[in-house]
């Protein structure tokens, strides 16, 4: 790498000398370091890793030094970052199985430079920036079938759900958000297998986690749409307002996506909110084999997709989609001295909960543009066929066990090796010894307090022959731990 004649650069001369902060010594050499690491990531993502490769014992010490005082290097930053990062869990790995993450796309990484680069906020009028988050907004809302009014890209579904309930909050009870509950009783329906998030959602709503109607499910572990009714009848004659109906569009433990139909009658009897977290599943509604799971979707009054985990671009890049215009600014609208308004315009920040928002519908918007719904649709059809194939392995191993029939794309199973009495201990251990391992990684889960494994099948890099090796690795491995 050829020096920089300038020395007055970061990266070259202490901090406190240099007169014109913050530019690298060498942002070429840099770039190209970055562009070298980025390849070699994006060529190790492209098939499983034969181990876990972990940090040298330098480098670990370089983590327990204390704060640095002089400017570094900017290369040995780079190079350290990358060391670091590399002996990380990463989503991207087409055996990254045990949770529900994101594919790495490689667009991602070229908007998620882009967008740091200009480093937007979305608080205030941002010109362009705010032309494709609305473009985004309705592109996605095409993707999965939803009547979209207006919506706001997000840190997370957490934080859609958040929003959405925030929404409903002040629908069902007009100018909570000024004066509270005020002695209202108030409750939020979901089913027994819906996302904490939901949980913390109503919590920081000031409802209370009581207020929580945890609605059983049926054999498909679907929420019962006869109990909510039950439930929402008894609440209301007992003078408690129902806030929202909370379905899920694929649950997280496995999959199960609620009858939304059905469901939507219920709450159109009730005048009830309703609320789709699609955070995982949703874009399960692009995909011909499985569209029909998803029929009702239209008459939900809100909904969340995470952009960052089945259509594959990186963290954060959520959303919440919206069926009527207004919602949010009720929930959201203010007018503060330092953020004026242009008439009767309202600032982007009027319809969020964030104030410092980042452009991160710019990953979604470009991986349209490259890939398109066509490519996506045939992805998420190629993620399905692995959970089946998947399933069908389990179904044809005697040693295995497949704890639920998947309606998506996840799959709770474990391993019964003849001889093993504790399965529960077993499965836990053969989790945490593949996460060891390095070759497929698994995590623990508990379906009717059985423990087990959960594979979730997201990541468009995962062909049918690693879908093969993942049983294969489980075999060896709880062969190993059963003998032991």
């Amino acid at each position: 790498m050829s020096p920089q004649p300038d020395a007055a650069r970061m990266g070259s001369a202490p901090q406190h000398e240099q007169a014109d902060l913050p530019a690298l010594a060498n942002r070429e050499g840099v770039l190209t370091d970055l562009s070298r690491v980025i390849t070699d990531a994006w060529a190790s993502f492209d098939v499983p890793r034969s181990s876990e490769p972990q940090l040298s014992d330098a480098l670990a010490a370089r983590l327990e030094a204390p704060l640095p005082e002089e400017a570094g290097d900017a290369e040995e930053a780079l190079e350290d970052a990358a060391r670091i990062l590399d002996a990380s869990v990463s989503p991207s790995r087409p055996l990254f199985l045990g949770y529900i993450g994101s594919t790495g796309l490689e667009i991602g990484v070229l908007a998620s430079a882009l967008l740091a680069t200009y480093d937007v906020n979305l608080a205030t009028s941002a010109g362009g920036a705010d032309l494709v988050e609305q473009q985004t907004l309705r592109w996605l809302a095409e993707f999965v079938g939803f009547p979209l009014a207006e919506g706001a890209f997000t840190s997370g579904g957490m934080t859609s759900n958040l929003t959405a309930l925030l929404a409903a909050r002040e629908r069902a009870l007009p100018g909570s958000r000024a004066q509270g509950l005020d002695g209202r009783r108030a409750a939020v329906y979901c089913s027994e297998e819906a996302h904490h998030s939901v949980v913390r959602a109503v919590e920081v709503c000031g409802l209370g986690s009581g207020a929580v109607r945890r609605i059983p499910i049926d054999s498909r572990r679907r929420m019962r749409p006869e109990a909510l009714d039950e439930a929402l009848s008894s609440d209301i004659s007992a003078g408690v307002v129902p806030v929202a109906v909370v379905a899920t569009a694929g649950t997280t433990l496995t999959g199960a996506v609620d009858p939304l139909s059905a469901i939507a009658d219920v709450c159109t009897r009730h005048g009830a909110w309703l609320h789709v977290d699609g955070a995982y599943g949703l874009p399960g509604a692009a995909a011909p084999s499985t569209a029909s799971l998803f029929a009702g979707l239209e008459r939900a009054d809100s909904a969340t997709v995470d952009a960052h985990k089945w259509l594959g671009v990186q963290k954060s890049c959520s959303a919440v989609l919206m069926r009527e215009a207004g919602r949010l600014q009720a929930a959201f609208g203010h007018e503060e001295q330092y953020m004026p308004h242009d008439g009767d315009v309202a600032n982007p920040v009027d319809r969020t909960l964030e104030y410092s928002r980042p452009f991160r519908s710019l990953r979604l918007w470009m991986a349209f543009r490259v890939h398109g719904a066509v490519q996506y649709r045939a992805w998420i059809e190629r993620a399905l066929a692995n959970a089946r194939h998947f399933t069908d392995l389990l179904r044809a191993t005697p040693e295995f066990e497949l704890l639920h029939d998947p309606m998506l794309s996840i799959v709770c199973f474990r391993h019964a090796p003849p001889g093993v009495d504790n399965l529960d201990s077993h499965n836990i251990r053969l989790a945490r010894e593949m996460q060891r391992d390095g070759r497929v990684f698994l995590a623990p889960a508990s379906v009717d307090d059985r423990a087990c494994l959960r594979a979730c099948f997201v990541n468009f890099r995962t062909t049918f022959e690693e879908v093969e090796h993942v049983l294969e690795v489980a075999q060896e491995i709880g062969h190993s731990l059963s003998r032991g």
